[in-house]
C-alpha cells in the first residue's frame, strides 16, 4: 500500500473522479479555492473526463487508474454513482490518497464500513457530501438553536415531494434502483440537518411504497426510453433521536405538489423554519406567536465542495474535518433501517452515532489563501 504523504504544505492536490452533471457544481468551486490545487479529471469515459478538464483549466484528465497514480494527487473527489462510491473510494485509499465521496457515503452501510475501515488503517481521511449543512443558510439556523432561541429542541417536520427526476434528468435510472430512489437521492440533505440539530437517530419507523414499476425519460437525447424502478418512491418515516426529540419525514418522487427544502424544528418556546438543506444559504424564519421574524444570516455560501476544502485545511492542520465518513454514515445506517423499517413494517433501532461537527466560524472564507506554499 502507497502510505499518504504525512508532511506535505500548502495547497492540496485533488483528482475529481466522475465527470457527470454534478461534477460542474465542484469544479467550479474546488478551481476557485486557493487552498486547493485540482491536477486530474476522471471519468470512464474518457472525452468526459477531456472536456471537463479543458472547460475547467485542469491540466491532467484520463482513467481513474490515472488519476490514482498522480503523484501529486492527495485527496479524491469521488463523484461517481453510489454503487460506485465504495470500490473508487477504496482503490483511492490503497493508493494513499484521501477520500471524499458524494452522497450517500456508499450504496450500502457494509460498504461505507469498510471504507472508513481501511481508512482509518492507512491513517487516510474520508469525508461525505452533503456539505450544504456548512453553509451559511443552516449554520446560521445551528447558531439560533444551539443559542437557545427557540428553546430545547422537541419535533421536527420534513417535506421532500416532486414528481421525480426522470422529467429533467438525462440518465436517471441510477435514482429509482439500490442507493437511490427519493430516501438515498435526497434523504442525506435532510437528515444531515436533523442530526446535527438533535443528535443521532436511535430509533426509526416507516412506510413506503412504488406507484409505478417503470418510468420514461422525458428529456436528453434518451427521451423516451422506459426503464425499471426498483425501491420504494414515496417514503415516510417516523425519527427518535437519542435526546428525546423526534422528527417525521417524508421523502416521495410521487407528488405533483412540489414541496422542496421544508423543515420546521420546535422548540420549547418556538418554532424555527430552517431554510432549504440542499442549499447552502437561505434565511430562517422564528415563528413565537406573534409576527414571524427573519434570524441573521452569516457565514459563506460558496456552495458545493467547502467540504473538501474544509477536509484539506484540516488534514494540513491536523483538526477534525466536520462533514466526516462517520457522520454520512450515519446518515446512511438510518436510511438503511428506514429501509428496513418499510420492509418489516416494524421499527428499527439505530446503534452508535457521530460527534456532531464543531461550528464552522462566520468568517471562515473559501477564498482565502492559508495553506502556505
Amino acid at each position: 500500500m502507497t502510505r499518504p504523504h504525512q508532511h506535505r504544505t500548502g495547497p492540496m492536490g485533488v483528482a475529481v473522479v466522475g465527470c457527470g452533471i454534478i461534477s460542474d457544481q465542484y469544479l467550479t468551486n474546488l478551481t476557485a479555492f486557493p487552498d486547493l490545487r485540482v491536477l486530474f479529471c476522471a471519468d470512464l469515459d474518457a472525452e468526459r473526463a477531456r472536456a471537463q478538464a479543458e472547460a475547467y483549466g485542469v491540466p491532467g484528465w484520463g482513467s481513474v487508474d490515472d488519476a490514482l497514480a498522480h503523484p501529486d494527487v492527495e485527496l479524491v473527489v469521488n463523484l461517481t454513482v453510489p454503487a460506485a462510491h465504495v470500490e473508487v473510494g477504496l482503490a483511492a485509499v490503497a493508493a494513499g490518497k484521501h477520500v471524499w465521496n458524494e452522497k450517500p457515503l456508499a450504496a450500502d452501510a457494509a460498504g461505507a464500513r469498510a471504507l472508513l475501515a481501511a481508512a482509518d488503517a492507512a491513517g487516510l481521511r474520508v469525508g461525505g457530501a452533503p456539505d450544504t449543512f456548512l453553509g451559511a443558510g443552516l449554520q446560521s439556523a445551528l447558531r439560533q438553536i444551539r443559542s437557545g432561541a427557540i428553546g430545547t429542541p422537541l419535533t421536527a417536520l420534513s417535506l421532500m415531494q416532486t414528481p421525480g427526476p426522470e422529467s429533467w434528468h438525462p440518465s436517471p435510472e441510477f435514482l429509482f434502483r439500490a442507493g437511490g430512489g427519493p430516501l438515498l437521492d435526497m434523504g442525506p440533505y435532510y437528515l444531515t440537518a436533523l442530526v446535527n440539530v438533535f443528535g443521532p437517530v436511535r430509533r426509526v419507523s416507516a412506510v413506503g411504497s412504488r406507484s409505478r414499476d417503470r418510468r420514461v425519460i422525458g428529456s436528453g437525447p434518451r427521451a423516451g426510453t422506459e426503464f425499471e424502478v426498483t425501491v420504494p418512491t414515496h417514503v415516510s418515516a417516523l425519527l427518535e433521536f437519542d435526546g428525546g426529540g423526534s422528527a417525521t419525514a417524508v421523502f416521495s418522487f410521487e407528488s405533483p405538489q412540489l414541496r422542496l427544502g421544508f423543515v420546521e424544528v420546535t422548540g420549547l418556546d418556538a418554532t424555527l423554519v430552517l431554510p432549504d438543506p440542499n442549499h447552502f444559504d437561505g434565511a430562517s424564519r422564528i415563528e413565537d406567536g406573534g409576527p414571524g421574524r427573519e434570524a441573521p444570516e452569516a457565514g459563506t455560501a460558496a456552495g458545493r465542495g467547502i467540504g473538501v476544502l474544509d477536509l484539506a485545511r484540516a488534514v494540513r492542520g491536523g483538526t477534525a474535518h466536520r462533514a466526516t465518513g462517520e457522520l454520512a454514515l450515519h446518515v446512511l445506517d438510518v436510511m438503511e433501517a428506514i429501509g428496513t423499517a418499510v420492509d418489516t413494517a416494524r421499527p428499527v433501532e439505530v446503534t452508535g452515532g457521530p460527534t456532531l461537527p464543531a461550528a464552522l466560524p462566520e468568517d471562515w472564507d473559501p477564498y482565502a489563501k492559508t495553506l502556505a506554499s
